[in-house]
């Protein structure tokens, strides 16, 4: 089936069971049960900005229970709302699709983001409406990994740090995977379509010299649906945010094992964005500036060593995850263990696994840059994942223009300035080829020749035998 037909087909098909998750989330929010209620400590904050003097304090926020979080529930159990003047309801979202169409249709004011959807949803990605979303900063980079089944396992897969860099012995055991398995085994799945996590997955696969836009089925799944879906046999890779990855490793749920954390794949890269409509911006400017200085305090927060633990203890409350601790911790401390089924430690532990904030050399080694600065020049990456993989025409003639529209750099930095941060002077910078999985850098002045680079695309030639 031609592969724009099956994602047609998958989100209709998808549409009445992600109505039921969404209304029984809504239902979840609204029980007076279970009402997120705000701490002693936060009430106790001493406010910088008086709600009167903001266009508009009463803010309905969303956000998913992943490890992403995070900075949502500092700034809530912390009082940094409440210090910048805003009266915040937390909206807990069954899905990244959720989340993103809260904001489209009006019921939620903000709302965290997989990246690319903003740029898509202005683009009117795969025949959407055009929608003039925007962000003036990330939530987080990193945190987040792909996790195999343990079929691949079988199969040869492992880790992709065993490979040592060698991508031609990836190359060799995933082909001879989809060479010797039939085509229900070639089923992976995403949190959202036209996203990141997308991308990633088409990514890799490309890398090693498989089209996934014919030799892949890649079904949008809510992150909660992802262990109990490959436990069944639905999928046999997916790719979502923590918990969900270490939920499915040998010695806690015994399904998969993690093949490569998402920054392995392009170390840097941002994950989350805030998001609002750009009318939120100009309408209630006051309110935006501290909606962004509660959040950027947040992840400074969730940034700090000497917090994380901390930070887990808060977000395995049932109020956010409700999962485990044993199971946010490895991605928010650092300590990831990628399992396996051969009763291995495979620990690695550094506090790049999700990025809040600080930013080791490892990963930048431009002056004050930091997590939550937004590059425009990843979001001409992402475009050029769109065209690439056959979701907008091509890439747009105005693509500049486009990334400053909807990546709000310039807002960012007076805001941070305010707080007294110190940004990057530039809005776009060249990504070295080591940061990719392929080898293969990035430079922002030449997207459309990077964009031709890529042999395995949508728009690919297809050959036909006639024996």
């Amino acid at each position: 089936m031609n592969s724009s037909l099956t994602r047609r087909f998958l989100l209709r098909g998808m549409g009445a069971s992600l109505v039921t998750v969404a209304g029984a989330a809504c239902a979840q929010r609204r029980s007076p049960s279970h009402p997120i209620q705000l701490p002693d400590a936060a009430l106790a904050v001493t406010p910088v900005i008086r709600p009167e003097s903001l266009e508009k304090p009463d803010l309905v926020i969303g956000f998913v229970p992943v490890n992403d979080c995070a900075p949502f529930a500092i700034a809530w159990e912390k009082g940094l709302f409440r210090k910048y003047g805003l009266n915040v309801t937390l909206s807990r979202e069954a899905s990244w699709a959720n989340s993103r169409d809260g904001l489209i249709f009006g019921r939620l004011d903000a709302s965290p983001v997989v990246s690319g959807s903003i740029t898509n949803a202005r683009l009117g990605a795969e025949g959407a409406h055009p929608i003039p979303l925007c962000a003036a900063m990330t939530i987080h980079r990193h945190g987040n990994a792909l996790t195999m089944s343990r079929q691949l396992w079988q199969a040869g897969l492992r880790p992709w740090f065993t490979y040592e860099g060698d991508l031609d012995a990836l190359g060799r055991d995933l082909r001879a995977y989809w060479q010797t398995s039939h085509g229900e085994d070639h089923v992976w799945a995403v949190v959202l379509s036209s996203s990141i996590y997308e991308y990633f997955t088409r990514y890799l696969l490309g890398a090693v010299g498989i089209n996934s836009m014919r030799q892949l089925r890649l079904i949008i799944t809510p992150p909660p649906q992802m262990v109990s879906n490959m436990r069944m046999g639905g999928m046999k890779a997916y790719m979502v945010a923590e918990p969900w990855n270490t939920r499915a490793i040998a010695g806690n749920e015994g399904i998969g094992f993690t093949f490569a954390q998402g920054q392995e794949i392009w170390r840097g890269h941002p994950d989350r964005l805030l998001a609002v409509r750009e009318e939120f911006i100009q309408n209630y400017p006051k309110t935006y500036r501290s909606l962004v200085k509660a959040m950027i305090e947040a992840c400074q927060y969730c940034a700090n060593p000497a917090n994380r633990e901390e930070v887990v203890e808060i977000i395995a409350q049932r109020s956010f995850t409700g999962a485990k601790v044993r199971y946010i911790r490895p991605g928010i401390v650092g300590d990831y263990n990628y399992g396996g089924f051969d009763d291995q430690q495979r620990q690695r532990s550094s506090h790049d696994t999700t990025l809040f904030f600080d930013l080791s050399p490892q990963v930048s080694r431009v002056p004050h840059d930091h997590s939550t600065f937004l590059w425009q020049s990843d979001s001409l990456w992402l475009m050029t994942q769109a065209a690439r993989w056959g979701q907008i025409p091509e890439f747009p003639a105005k693509a500049e223009a486009i990334a400053r529209q909807a990546w709000k750099t310039d807002l960012y930095r007076e805001i941070a300035t305010e707080l007294g941060i110190t940004c990057p002077a530039e809005d776009y910078k060249t990504v070295p080829a080591a940061a990719f999985i392929d080898d293969r850098g990035f430079d922002p002045s030449d997207p459309i020749g990077y964009l031709r680079s890529f042999e395995i695309h949508a728009r690919q030639p297809q050959r036909f035998s006639l024996a």
